[in-house]
């Protein structure tokens, strides 16, 4: 897997041919050949196991992407076939995830509904000649499989006699059988030299009841078994998938081969399968299995936790629907695997937030500056720009007072050369006000500072020639006295190397500043209505949303990204 270079996905957007990948070109080709009646369909197939992450969206953007562009219709349809695992909490997630990027399903399905024709057609290889019964271990059935340089052996049971196949399938599914007992396997070729087609396993035993059929079947079937199938029973003429499942395309044309001569349909329709690489994200990882270990493990608060790459998470970090699916336009569709540098989801984000999010002053470590010549009583309101990216965005007020709370960071007594912020005796502009100048600090008694005095210049407010003088540095404030309380929650990458997928214990790996939270900031009274999710750019900090856990008088913000790159910096 190579990593995919970042500087140029963001200068020319990841594609040579901005606005067309190789599977519209497919759809394309199709559509001038008149192939299936110019119908184009396809599904989105998730497996209701846990929550969508930041690849599925790829996968999403593709599946309903393309019927936008070209008409047709895009199904949901839940790959139910695990009983174990799924649960209606995930199917209520998924369904949220897919309309906040933006998207509507013609249809929803599970492969749930075609369990008693996935059963008849079984019934009917079986008849055939076709599939058997095989009671062997699963360890037995891998070796026998043989390897990829080594045929494999025929099953002892391979040919058993198909009344006797059917009498133990049907036993299969009344519970007679116990688990791990039997399985039904496809009878296809035991030296063929794909691996998927020595006698694939299509059904098993799972006594477990599921979501939505109770405990109406015993035996369920495999993923190959299901999934071209239901895309046959729906229409599908299009059925995107990822790289890893090209070696299962001519086990999906076979199934489907078998099932025309029992579900006959339109003599010019069938499916076709086609894979575009999937989403690999640098100091991220994409398993469910390990994110759900996150979850269980309490390394994360949950699915949507910020620091998660689920859809959930990275819209409760302040994440945008657009600004995903710029991201999945920049870095395109191609048949090579690639690791993206999650710099260029970072950028899409801000490059979105930019332009639309409100411009605001929070202090996130305050400390007190004491304006000692203005007047006690007097309050200012001043105006401020929403976004000066637009210039309809308008303005609103912020109170100037006598005493104010600025970053802590912005003010050193022994400063050196280089730095331009408040120090005594130095000059400062304080943002959309006056320029004022240091005059000395009180410190408490272990030397600490916590108040400055300054002297503010009044013929120097913003909009006044005299505000034309030059000053090094100009910095946020907020007022003391019509400020709010918040809590600010610094989140950064979870993972501390590259590549955590490729390592067996990530647990070591994840990132001990991955938040921070600083339950001291003062933010503008603009923000005491912000609702939840509501994105805002604090100034000179970064991007910030509100988080759920907000409420009124109590102020929660989740930081999104910072307001530059960090240049694969990981500690805050």
């Amino acid at each position: 897997m190579h990593r995919q270079n970042i500087t140029q996905n963001i200068t020319n957007g990841g594609n040579k041919k901005k606005g067309i990948n190789f599977i519209e070109s497919i759809i394309e080709k199709d559509l001038a050949k008149g192939k299936n009646d110019g119908k184009i369909q396809t599904r989105f197939p998730p497996e209701p196991n846990g929550y969508l992450h930041i690849g599925h969206a790829k996968a999403i953007c593709i599946d309903f992407g393309v019927v936008q562009k070209y008409g047709g219709v895009c199904n949901l349809r839940f790959d139910d076939t695990n009983p174990t695992k799924e649960d209606m909490e995930y199917v209520n997630s998924i369904m949220e995830d897919v309309r906040w990027l933006g998207f509507n399903w013609g249809n929803i399905y599970y492969a749930s509904d075609y369990f008693q024709k996935l059963w008849d057609f079984a019934v009917q290889l079986i008849k055939a000649g076709k599939a058997y019964i095989d009671e062997q271990s699963s360890e037995e059935i891998a070796l026998q499989k043989g390897t990829p340089t080594r045929i494999g052996t025929n099953s002892p049971y391979r040919n058993r006699p198909s009344e006797e196949n059917l009498d133990l399938f049907n036993k299969m599914n009344k519970g007679e059988i116990p688990e791990g007992a039997m399985v039904l396997r496809a009878k296809i070729d035991m030296s063929n030299p794909n691996m998927h087609f020595r006698d694939p396993i299509i059904y098993r035993i799972v006594n477990h009841p599921h979501q939505r059929t109770g405990k109406t079947w015993k035996v369920y079937p495999m993923y190959d078994f299901a999934h071209g199938q239901s895309d046959y029973f729906e229409g599908v003429t299009h059925s995107i998938c990822t790289l890893e499942f090209v070696t299962h395309r001519p086990l999906y044309d076979w199934f489907i081969d078998q099932l025309k001569e029992f579900y006959p349909k339109d003599v010019n329709y069938r499916p076709f399968q086609y894979e575009f690489n999937r989403l690999n994200l640098t100091y991220t990882i994409m398993s469910k299995r390990k994110l759900l270990q996150l979850v269980k493990e309490g390394f994360v608060k949950g699915w949507d936790d910020p620091r998660m790459p689920t859809l959930a998470g990275l819209r409760r970090r302040g994440y945008t629907p657009e600004s995903i699916r710029n991201f999945v336009e920049k870095i395109g569709f191609t048949k090579f695997e690639a690791l993206i540098d999650i710099a260029l989801l970072e950028h899409s984000v801000r490059e979105d937030l930019n332009a639309k999010a409100k411009r605001v002053s929070v202090i996130i470590e305050p400390i007190k500056l004491i304006l000692i010549n203005y007047p006690k009583k007097k309050i200012e309101m001043l105006e401020a720009a929403n976004n000066p990216e637009n210039d309809l965005a308008g303005t609103h007020q912020i109170a100037f007072s006598r005493e104010l709370y600025i970053e802590r960071e912005d003010f050193m007594e022994n400063a050196p050369k280089n730095f331009f912020r408040m120090t005594p005796g130095g000059e400062i502009r304080l943002k959309n006000a006056y320029i004022v100048k240091c005059i000395g600090v009180k410190k408490n008694k272990i030397g600490t500072i916590e108040e400055i005095y300054a002297e503010y210049d009044p013929q120097t407010k913003s909009g006044l020639p005299a505000s034309n003088r030059k000053v090094k540095s100009t910095l946020h404030w907020v007022s003391a006295e019509h400020s709010l309380p918040a809590e600010i929650r610094l989140y950064d990458r979870l993972f501390v190397v590259e590549n955590p997928s490729e390592e067996k214990d990530f647990h070591k790996l994840i990132n001990p500043y991955s938040l921070i939270v600083k339950t001291g900031a003062r933010v503008e009274q603009e923000l005491e209505n912000a609702h939840p999710l509501e994105n805002f750019q604090f100034q000179r900090l970064g991007y910030f949303n509100v988080d759920l856990d907000s409420k009124k008088g109590k102020l929660i913000f989740n930081r999104t990204v910072s307001l530059k790159d960090s240049k694969g910096k990981v500690f805050p």
